[in-house]
């Protein structure tokens, strides 16, 4: 294909929260229309390098080796997705103008001044020999940013409206939102878990990574005690600005709660097969799901209406999209239209990477981003690092 001098190619790359794998997509940029998703790749996370990075998300041995090891790791997988962007796409590596690249989260700290996205750039640009931005969350950082979340600024230009509050929700390890209101200045933040907890819980009962279509989940109850004291997080009441992750939202926070409501003894792998109690309590392993369900839909719900009295549409991008009661319950909650971002023409599984892209085209042409709003930062800033492939 031969290109005008008013269209681009980038290829953005995302492994998220929930570490579950790696998402590729190939854009094609032209002047101000919508980015066009020209291929899209996604990759399965190893279990050994998924089970790295979570032990990496807390302080451990031999740190330092393991993290560099892990990049490596991870670039070769990025380097893998894109060249299977390229042959699905019948493209060349000099004819993508970068790659964006945002790497594995393993540590998210902007109350002391940093984030770490574990990655290889200069090791991708070698292997791929096309260019690579990376570290994009830093500058934001710098700048008394909390360095996240950085979709709203792609969901403005995708899907503001001049007459309609809308409200692009990110259902991914981590839930954020983006609220966009008519004749008021772009909202965005992480609301707290969305699928994290739910994986991790379905992971250690079942050996599944997630639970397919919610299914698990909706054959329990909500533990209402247990919901009240999980949405008791000071996290919750915070105020945006605001961005969170596996630092606080893991395992053992949702351990240190069970042993609280004296369910501990639902962490017990006897209860794996069934799901049922095994001691009388009255509970079930699945009720514990269904509570992390509600915790997902419930902190979502309340951060949107805290900033917005009336929303006219909720947009739903992410794996968390595909959990039909999760889905069910943001529409009672929010008594408007819910759709996954499917209904606008969009696959919610390449819109992050589709960020990502988006991210390196305003980066190859030093263009700073409108961050405060979002992030809290002093000022817009240029976001990412250039490693160039020659």
């Amino acid at each position: 294909m031969n290109l005008t001098s008013n269209q681009q190619y980038f290829i953005g790359l995302m492994s998220g929260t929930s570490t579950d794998g790696v998402d590729g997509a190939l854009i094609l940029f032209e002047q101000e229309l919508t980015p066009r998703i020209i291929s899209f790749e996604s990759i399965a996370m190893p279990a050994e390098l998924r089970e790295t990075f979570l032990q990496l998300n807390h302080a451990g041995d031999n740190e330092i080796e393991k993290s560099y090891l892990a990049a490596n790791h991870l670039a070769d997988l990025y380097a893998q997705c894109c060249l299977q962007l390229l042959h699905s796409a019948d493209l060349k590596a000099n004819q993508i103008t970068a790659i964006g690249a945002h790497g594995q989260t393993v540590r998210h700290r902007p109350d002391l001044g940093f984030t770490v996205q574990l990655n290889a750039p200069a090791r991708l640009a070698e292997l791929t020999g096309i260019d690579v931005i990376a570290d994009f969350r830093s500058r934001d950082i710098a700048a008394g940013g909390q360095g996240a979340p950085f979709a709203p600024l792609l969901h403005q230009a995708l899907f503001a409206d001049p007459q309609k509050t809308r409200v692009v929700l990110n259902l991914g390890g981590i839930a954020n939102i983006t609220l966009l209101r008519p004749n008021a200045p772009l909202l965005g933040f992480d609301t707290g878990p969305a699928n994290a907890l739910m994986d991790g819980w379905i992971s250690h009962h079942q050996g599944l990574s997630f639970d397919k279509d919610g299914a698990w989940g909706a054959s329990g109850k909500v533990i209402p005690s247990l919901l009240n004291r999980l949405l008791d997080e000071p996290y919750f009441q915070q105020a945006a600005p605001k961005s969170t992750g596996r630092d606080l939202f893991n395992m053992s926070w949702l351990k240190k709660h069970l042993q609280a409501e004296q369910l501990s003894h639902l962490l017990s792998s006897q209860t794996q097969s069934t799901g049922k109690p095994t001691n009388g309590k009255g509970v079930s392993t699945s009720d514990v799901m269904a509570t992390l369900r509600a915790l997902t839909s419930r902190s979502v719900a309340q951060s949107i209406q805290r900033y917005s009295s009336h929303v006219d549409e909720v947009i739903v991008c992410g794996g968390g999209s595909k959990n039909k009661a999760l889905m069910a319950e943001l529409t009672q909650l929010m008594q408007c239209d819910v759709k996954p971002i499917e209904a606008y023409g969009l696959d919610s599984q390449a819109v992050e990477a589709l960020a990502f892209a988006w991210l390196a085209k305003a980066c190859v042409e030093r263009k700073p981003l409108g961050f405060p709003s979002v992030t809290g930062s002093s000022h817009p800033s240029i976001a990412g690092a250039i490693y160039p492939s020659k």
